[in-house]
């Protein structure tokens, strides 16, 4: 057993959780098959023999729905700014070999999930309360994917473009009351010996000291080599970091240490003290990359996910790794159309580093899917702008012009999006630290990054107040006493001040022939692509649940 190995406790319940994994998805437990008959037991070896996987890729788009993959296609096979040209996005190729399925993503105790929950069932194959970490309904701890991987001797990996302890990662590592226990989901991911960590996060695992003394973070910097100022969250002294490095783990902060450092085999890299660059930045610096920032920077996500590659194959047992592609979430939660479809790209990028590292193997089997959908986004026709009539030369239209009734929304809205330089988010917030905060500035300030403009009566909406009619005093996002001023689905924006973007959006709706529903989650269901040998990935078919989804891939993970 390699070093970070799974504790004894943790083999018990892994082994526990596997044999209901395994009941769960039709199969015997080690227990079941002692006791049956030889004929039975010759047809299980002969199943398992079937499906040679022994590595298991998830990748998860937190916040793809198939309206956010509709996005990206029609703008892969129709924008004239398309970077595809003639070829498909990597998610195509991948879907026309694959099985392709939809899964209802509900938690055990409501109707719309969060991410942490989502991702605790894709993790663990069991119904989950909504916002806690790695537990059933009654608050039980439950092995995830990962933790039966390991307990079977496989090397195990998280990837994500948020940060380290953010939801979707941390469902695959700790088993905790509620998300927002970040610190101790550091612990958890450095004392379960995960062999790859890469994202960013670095505040949680630095001690509190780091971030209450300026000196203290630059000396502290300089001891690991971090190009950036550290921060800290934590509230004690507890160096994760020296820790992992004291346990034989290279560690990373930025693209050019990366590239050094996936020559061990157990690698951790913070790329940021939160959360890392976001796909409109990433697509600009791969447009226009500087040569002497080449390696001082952070890493794509498909810089990560490939980098992780190559570490975890060089394990002879077998790996399982999740990538997250975790920022199409937050695009969809600020209603921001042109941030979503960078996300989308960045995540198609990753997936085709992936499949290519994959394409040509037989034992890999690669899931695709979300969490959940975000935003309610879509495109939609509309009363604004109604075309005019034009003559069409076909024969069918000789003596009647052709002139529909409504705006079906012309296909140049999508090098308009994709033109966008900065996100909803960050003009926002960039607004709030302006010298003079006028509706005049707000309109330059969005006019000079997007191709969508605004005028003085659209800022003065944008910037509108009220009254926050859900104050509950102490609540972590609802005790401003004012709020954004919304005319619609007010209680469906939840965010406090950051949700201004989705005043912005509905500023530009008619102009981009998009609508969102909602400031958070919905209820849609998800596509599941699963690719790789058939016996393995024909367990992905239907109408699933995220349940379902869970136990096929610890049945994966098990043979």
């Amino acid at each position: 057993m390699k070093n970070g190995a799974l504790p004894n406790s943790l083999f018990a319940i892994c082994a526990a959780a596997l044999a209901l994994a395994l009941g769960a998805c039709g199969a015997k437990s080690p227990q079941v098959e002692a006791a049956a008959e030889p004929s039975q037991v010759s047809t299980v070896v002969e199943a398992a023999a079937e499906t040679p996987v022994r590595n298991v890729i998830l990748i998860i788009g937190d916040g793809m729905g198939p309206q956010q993959i509709g996005l990206l296609e029609q703008f892969a096979r129709r924008a004239s700014l398309s970077p595809y040209g003639d070829d498909e996005t990597a998610l195509s190729r991948i879907a026309r070999e694959s099985t392709v399925a939809l899964s209802l993503t509900g938690p055990a105790d409501a109707l719309v999930v969060d991410s942490a929950c989502s991702a605790s069932q894709l993790a663990s194959g069991v119904a989950s309360p909504g916002e806690a970490l790695g537990v059933d309904v009654d608050g039980n701890p439950v092995p995830s994917v990962l933790e039966v991987a390991r307990a079977h001797g496989w090397a195990t990996g998280l990837v994500s473009d948020t940060r380290m302890t953010h939801a979707t990662p941390a469902a695959f590592a700790a088993h905790l009351p509620h998300r927002s226990f970040e610190n101790e989901v550091a612990v958890a991911m450095i004392e379960a010996g995960i062999d790859v960590l890469m994202s960013g996060g670095l505040r949680y695992f630095t001690p509190s000291s780091v971030g209450a003394d300026e000196e203290a973070a630059e000396a502290y910097a300089a001891s690991f080599g971090i190009p950036y100022i550290p921060q800290s969250r934590r509230d004690d002294e507890r160096d994760l970091l020296n820790e992992a490095r004291a346990s034989g783990y290279e560690l990373a902060f930025d693209a050019g240490q990366l590239d050094e450092a996936v020559a061990s085999d157990r690698v951790i890299g913070l790329f940021a003290n939160s959360s890392m660059m976001n796909g409109i930045v990433e697509s600009e610096f791969l447009a226009n990359p500087n040569p002497t920032l080449q390696g001082a920077r952070q890493p794509t996500l498909e810089e990560m996910a490939t980098g992780a590659l190559e570490v975890l194959s060089r394990d002879a047992e077998g790996f399982f790794l999740m990538i997250e592609a975790g920022q199409i979430d937050w695009a969809g939660h600020n209603n921001d159309a042109g941030h979503l479809l960078h996300e989308l790209l960045r995540m198609d990028r990753m997936l085709d580093g992936v499949f290519e590292w994959a394409r040509d193997r037989d034992d890999t089997l690669i899931v695709v899917t979300a969490d959940h959908e975000t935003g309610g986004f879509g495109f939609s026709y509309h009363r604004a702008d109604v075309p005019e009539a034009q003559t069409i030369p076909g024969g069918v239209f000789e003596n009647t012009p052709y002139q529909p009734n409504f705006n079906f929304g012309p296909v140049d809205v999508l090098d308009g999006i994709y033109q966008q330089r900065a996100t909803y988010g960050d003009l926002i917030y960039g607004f709030a630290d302006l010298p003079e905060q006028t509706p005049a500035a707000l309109v330059d300030l969005v006019n000079s990054q997007t191709q969508f403009p605004i005028d003085a009566e659209d800022a003065i909406a944008i910037l509108s107040r009220e009254e926050n009619h859900y104050h509950v005093e102490g609540h972590p996002y609802l005790s401003a006493r004012d709020w954004p001023e919304f005319h619609d689905f007010e209680a469906f924006y939840v965010y406090g001040n950051g949700t201004a973007t989705g005043l912005l959006a509905r500023a530009v709706a008619e102009q981009q022939s998009v609508v969102w529903g909602t400031g958070t989650h919905t209820a849609t269901p998800v596509p599941v692509i699963a690719w790789g040998p058939e016996s393995a990935r024909s367990k992905f078919a239907g109408i699933m649940h995220h349940t379902e989804v869970g136990a096929a891939l610890i049945e994966a993970v098990s043979r």
